[in-house]
Order: C-alpha cells, then structure tokens, then sequence
C-alpha cells in the first residue's frame, strides 16, 4: 500500500456528455485538481490522442472511431476502441498509478479492467447505471408481443440475465462503490466484494432558489423534468399526469421539460400545456431549476438522481418513485422536514394534485429541500471514496460471484 496519496487511474464510461456518470466524473476530476491529487482521467472525447498534464492532473483524451454507434443522443459506444490501448499503456507507464478505477462496463471500462490485470494493479469499481432494469425496458418492444404471463417472465429472465454478468463483471474488482444502500447490499451480494456507499455531490452556489425569476406566488404551477427522454426514465408518465389533471379540471399548470431522447418527440406531440428548451446547462440549467415550482421525477431505474439533488438545491420539492436511489434522498413526512413526495406512477397525478392546492405546504418544502442540499458537498464523497482506496491492497477472502 502506498504511503503517500494514491495515483489514480480513472476510466469513466462518459465525461462530456449529459448524464449521472458524466456529472459524477467532472466532478472527481475537479476534486483532485482542488486538492493537487495525482489523477489520470482516460476518456473517450473529441480531441486526437491529447494528452494534457496540469499539475498532478493528468488526462488523456481519445477519439471514437467511425465503427462508433449511438446508445443515446449523446452517448456512443465503440467496437475499435482497443486500438487506443497502445498510448493508453504508455501513459499509464509515465503515470505510474497505483490503482484503476472504472465506472462501469463500457469499451472504457474494459479497457480499465484489462489493463489493471495485465499492469499487475488493483482495481475498484463503482456502480452508476442499473443495466440490468435497463436492458429489461428497452426490451418493451419485444414483450409485448407476448402473452402477458410470458412477457413477465422474459421479462425477469432478461433482468437476472444481465445482472449476472454485469456481477461478474463488477467481480473482477477488489472493491466497488455503489450511489445507495440497497445497491450497496446487491453488488455484494452478487459479487463477493466489499461494497461502500458513493452518494452524489451538489454545487449549491450554482443550483440555488437565487436563480429564480419568475414571482414566488405566480398563478401558473411549473411541474418540472430534467434527465434523458428515454424508455427507462418512464417518461411516458409524465403525459399521462398532464392528461390526468386536464381530467380533473386542473389547468393552472405548464411542464418545463429539459432534455433529450428517443421520447422526445411523443412527448411534444402529447404535452400540449409544455415548453421544451432542450439540454440546459450552466446558469441556464439553474435558472430553469429555480422557476419550477415541483420536480417531477418518475424514473424507477436511476441510482440515486442527480437531477433530484440539483432540484433540491434550486428549493423545489421533488416527487419520486419508491424505486431505485432518488426515493433515498427525499424525505416525504408530515414534519417541517419534508422536501417532496414519495409516490407509486398511479399516485403520481394525486399527489401532485394535493401539492397544488396547498402552497403553504409547497413552501415550506422549498425550505426544507434548499437546507438539505446543503448538508451534501461534492467534497464530502470523493474523501469517502478516497477513504476505502487503501483496502484495495488488503487480500479479500469472500469468493468471486456466480452466474445464478
């Protein structure tokens, strides 16, 4: 084990793009470029093989091929990208790590994996995306041409499938962080190696109540959406809530959706009371969180939700699903506490219902959401994660997972 700061090594599945893992990733960069730490960052990008040092920060930017096919918008994977493993090697032998960390099961993450066995060095992972629920929602298309009793089972089977190689996957590290508890006990489960929490950080100078232009008690109720348009977010939901409260003559409303994604244009055709401003980011991004007035966030398949964070910080109560990380961070009781709601997608539109016709509870929340994020620092979980590094070179004697 090192006696002094360990050298990292970090291979992130994404970095400039719009996503959890991507956030997360400049988010580490930025801590270790804070605290002079010796830190390599190997990530896909647009420049040709740059490598750049400043300071202790390394990185180490290369560009996909033309094999290159698009998972998202903005997110692409690569079949050719080992043929970057030549000046990925070189530069891990200038930087002389004394561990690799990866994000997950990308070209990039392999590529971690690969070196880390052959470079003779440990190797940590951590947990960002549940693939395996993933994998089952793009899978819609294909159930529903099943009876239901079997489209449930394929279903399943299309789930544990993919969790037991994402296990082995994820086995091959000695240690592995995970953004919520639940999935802390899952990854050890699954995999035999010690798991620790990795939560998420938030800027609470950039995301702040600060930023709000719109007058505090405005007529016309923004119920807010920020992440990917896609399937496994369930956005469709959000048109059905909109419908709903039209249903129940509830028209004070308008939804301000930020992103992009394959939902995108369903749902601008089925929103008729939404604006669509795209991929915010920056002072734009903060501004938008600020004016809304209720975070709607029915994504059963996030880890933990940055975007839930971020609306906190901007004082707007969220309301999310009991699945997955989100429902972790939002407290939904009866006491002055309370930063939003905790509700199954038939409660979604009742809830918020409830929320609109009681401002005075709406306001307290905002209160309450701002004073939490202020508890959750980005410094806070890098420290953490720099906490369990030194067990990375303490030998495990739990077994390596199985495929069942």
């Amino acid at each position: 084990m090192p006696h002094h700061p360990p050298r990292v090594a970090y291979f992130p599945d994404s970095f400039h793009e719009v996503n959890g893992v991507a956030h997360t990733s400049r988010h580490f960069e930025a801590f270790a470029r804070r605290r002079n730490l010796p830190f390599l960052c190997v990530r896909a990008g647009d420049r040709t093989q740059a490598l750049q040092q400043d300071g202790n920060v390394w990185t180490l930017e290369l560009p996909r091929s033309l094999l290159s096919f698009a998972l998202e918008k903005d997110l692409s994977w690569d079949p050719a990208f080992l043929r970057h493993i030549p000046i990925v090697g070189e530069t891990l032998e200038r930087f002389q790590p004394d561990l690799i960390h990866i994000t997950g099961p990308s070209e990039l993450g392999m590529m971690g994996a690969g070196l880390a066995w052959h470079c003779d060095l440990p190797l940590a992972a951590s947990w960002h995306t549940n693939v395996h629920e993933y994998l089952a929602r793009r899978s819609d298309w294909f159930l529903r041409l099943l009876p239901p009793p079997h489209a449930q089972a394929t279903g399943k089977t299309i789930e544990d499938l993919t969790m037991a190689t994402a296990a082995r996957f994820y086995s091959i590290a000695r240690v592995t962080f995970a953004p919520n508890l639940h999935l802390c006990e899952m990854l050890t489960a699954h995999t035999g190696r010690p798991c620790y929490l990795m939560p998420r950080g938030v800027d609470t100078q950039l995301f702040s109540p600060a930023h709000r232009t719109r007058p505090a008690h405005h007529p016309t109720v923004v119920l807010g959406f920020v992440g990917r348009l896609s399937i496994e977010k369930n956005v469709a939901l959000l048109a059905d809530i909109h419908d709903q409260l039209l249903e129940m003559g509830i028209t004070n409303f308008r939804f301000l959706i930020v992103g992009h994604g394959q939902e995108d244009a369903t749902l601008r055709q089925r929103l008729t009371q939404a604006d669509f401003p795209g991929v915010l980011r920056g002072q734009a991004l903060a501004q938008a969180y600020a004016n809304m007035d209720l975070f709607v966030f029915p994504s059963h398949t996030d880890t933990f939700g940055n975007v839930v964070l971020e609306a906190l910080a901007s004082g707007v109560p969220a309301i999310v699903t009991p699945s997955g990380g989100p429902c972790s961070i939002v407290r939904d009781d009866s006491s002055p506490h309370a930063t939003g709601r905790i509700a199954s997608d038939p409660d979604f539109t009742p809830t918020i219902a409830n929320l609109i016709a009681n401002p005075a509870t709406v306001a307290q929340m905002r209160l309450a959401a701002r004073a939490y994020s202020l508890t959750a620092g980005w410094d806070s979980v890098f420290e953490g994660i720099y906490s369990h590094y030194p067990e990375l070179w303490i030998p495990t004697q739990l077994p390596l997972a199985t495929a069942s």
